[in-house]
Parts: C-alpha cells; sequence; structure tokens
C-alpha cells in the first residue's frame, strides 16, 4: 500500500509552482493524507526557489510541517544556487538515488510536476 508521497517538482512556472508542489505540499502531512512527504526540486524549479522570495518562504514553512526537501547537486551547481539552498535547509544531493528508490518502493507514489 502507498503510504509515502515523492514530488518531483521541476517546473520553473510561478503559478504552476503556486498552485500544485507548494500548495499541496504543504498540507499534505497535517491533513494526514500521506505518512511521508517528500518534495524535490529538480531542473528549473531550483532556479525558481533561488530567485523568487516568496517561494523561499513557502519552502520554509513547507519544511515546518515535516515534509523533507532535496535538490539536485548537478542542477544547484548549474544555477549556482548552494548557497541559497543550504540557507533554506534544502538537502542537495544526487536526486536519482531517491527517485529511484521510490519508484521502485511500493509504499511510495511519485508524481512529476
Amino acid at each position: 500500500m502507498k503510504e509515502n508521497l515523492l514530488i518531483v517538482w521541476s517546473s520553473g512556472d510561478k503559478e504552476v509552482a503556486n498552485k500544485f508542489p507548494l500548495l499541496y505540499s504543504s498540507v499534505v502531512l497535517q491533513r494526514e493524507y500521506w505518512k511521508k512527504c517528500h518534495l524535490m526540486l529538480w531542473g528549473p524549479s531550483i532556479l525558481l526557489a533561488k530567485k523568487n522570495k516568496k517561494i523561499q518562504k513557502q519552502l520554509k514553512k513547507i519544511l515546518e510541517t515535516g515534509v523533507s526537501m532535496s535538490a539536485c547537486t548537478v542542477c544547484v551547481d548549474d544555477y549556482k544556487a548552494n548557497k541559497k539552498l543550504e540557507k533554506l535547509n534544502i538537502q542537495i544531493n544526487h536526486t536519482g538515488e531517491l527517485l529511484t528508490e521510490a519508484l521502485k518502493d511500493e509504499a511510495w507514489a511519485v508524481m512529476t510536476i
């Protein structure tokens, strides 16, 4: 049974970010939709998180709810976003490992945006 959710957020579109991955991930644990939730930043979403202060505030609030977060180390380097994401307490790592594990594990649902 799927109990955990991995959201792979790769869109750099601000409206998409606000209306789905950030909105949904901010409530999933407190509403008990899922036992665990992980928001993964990949590609252009990292650039959006680096540049947009409103998005940064939302990410901090989401982390406070217990949602874990990580960002693709290659993309973070490409966008020169290391300092900003570290300041936000977002793990920077090889996100492909977690994605692969979640895709193979029946306890995880994976959605990509």
